[in-house]
């Protein structure tokens, strides 16, 4: 039985069960105001915050680099809590060897073939940091960007408001993108992401968040027993590059089907040629419901050792999942553990990769006048 994050506090409060990690117990339940401190320095001086928030029985700290999610801590079937996501403890780190650690990811999440694309007739030629191909915005997509963020607090829920002005022709996109995403933590501990934009000229756009999890903890190990379903009936393969070829292909008689949940390890080594380019999982799955109005179900994830689940939400098209594949030992988190391959996973809500070159994939154009909307909820429980 799946019990809410409502009766998983409540249960822990009544056996007097304490918080492993930061200090307090497990009855903290309540919304309390974002606090900000400094979290360090860039080389050139900037000083980058970290923000810190805890509402429903979820402790999150951002930082207003990259609008990364250093922290999220949420309690295990016994009231215990623990950090969730991959991360680093200083500045330095993030802005010199992150694999992308919790980061909001733009002007384009995955990634563009040969970093081009033509709209209305124009080539366009971005910044490639991916062998040949543009990943992740460039190299200095949005992740590498110091954001303004401004806290609130909204009846019972508490929040960040991030904005970044992408200058026209950054990364080598064209028009002026501006950029709002909000961060809520509800009163049922629920953590939503909001993303909007606006262009003042056409453009392509496609956002998302790039965290790294772990349900049974930060620098644990792997991630190969957590249990996954995906509402997917199909994917898009990819050819040696990791761009899509344009098939949606089938995922039954395949590793790639999640239909049902099954451990990540249990078909990952299977030799698919899919697998074997990526090492492992990391591709779009077309999700089953298309692009909705209103965020839908699409995945849960579930770590059977501590009873944590997570139940993503999305109004999206796609999904990537990444499973951890270039993790390679060198990096050090914040639990002072090295992160070796599979120690942490990812599931990125987004449009497909590659759609500026791909007709047949839903469209990620923004023209002046349009608002560029998008919201997933990320629900935790036991």
């Amino acid at each position: 039985m799946e019990l809410n994050r409502r009766t998983v506090i409540a249960g822990a409060a009544a056996a007097g069960l304490a918080a492993t990690t930061l200090g307090g117990t497990a009855q903290a339940a309540q919304g309390r105001k974002p606090v900000k401190e400094l979290f360090g320095t860039l080389a050139d001086g900037t000083k980058v915050y970290r923000w810190s928030l805890e509402n429903g029985g979820t402790r999150l700290k951002v930082l207003s680099y990259g609008g990364i999610v250093q922290t999220l801590e949420i309690p295990d079937r016994h009231g215990r809590y623990a950090n969730v996501v991959a991360g680093f403890d200083d500045i330095a780190d993030y802005a010199a060897k992150s694999p992308y650690f919790g980061a909001l990811i733009g002007r384009y999440g995955n990634r563009i073939g040969k970093g081009r694309f033509t709209l209305d007739g124009t080539p366009y030629q971005l910044s490639v940091n991916d062998g040949d191909n543009s990943l992740h915005g460039g190299t200095q997509g949005f992740d590498k960007r110091v954001w303004d963020v401004e806290p609130f607090t909204r009846g019972s829920d508490v929040g960040l408001r991030l904005h970044y002005t992408s200058a026209d022709g950054e990364m080598g996109y064209p028009g002026t993108l501006r950029t709002t995403v909000t961060y809520t933590l509800t009163r049922h501990g629920d953590w939503r992401i909001d993303y909007a934009a606006t262009t003042d000229k056409a453009t392509v756009v496609n956002l998302t968040s790039h965290v790294y999890w772990n349900l049974a903890g930060e620098g644990s190990g792997t991630v190969e027993d957590h249990e996954l379903s995906i509402a997917a009936a199909r994917y898009t393969p990819t050819d040696a590059g990791l761009i899509p070829t344009g098939e949606l292909a089938a995922v039954a008689g395949t590793p790639f089907d999640f239909r049902r949940a099954k451990p990540i390890g249990r078909d990952l080594r299977a030799g698919h040629e899919q697998q074997v380019r990526a090492k492992g999982y990391d591709h779009n799955w077309v999700l089953d419901k298309g692009i909705t109005a209103r965020p839908e179900h699409i995945a849960t994830l579930r770590d059977p050792r501590s009873g944590r689940t997570l139940k993503i939400a999305t109004d999206q098209p796609g999904l990537q999942f990444y499973s951890g594949n270039f993790l390679d030992g060198t990096l050090t988190g914040t639990g002072g553990r090295t992160y070796r391959q599979g120690d942490a996973l990812c599931l990125e809500t987004q449009h497909f990769p590659d759609s500026p070159n791909h007709a047949h994939f839903p469209s990620t154009v923004l023209r002046p006048g349009q608002t560029y909307r998008t919201t997933t909820i990320h629900t935790f429980g036991v």
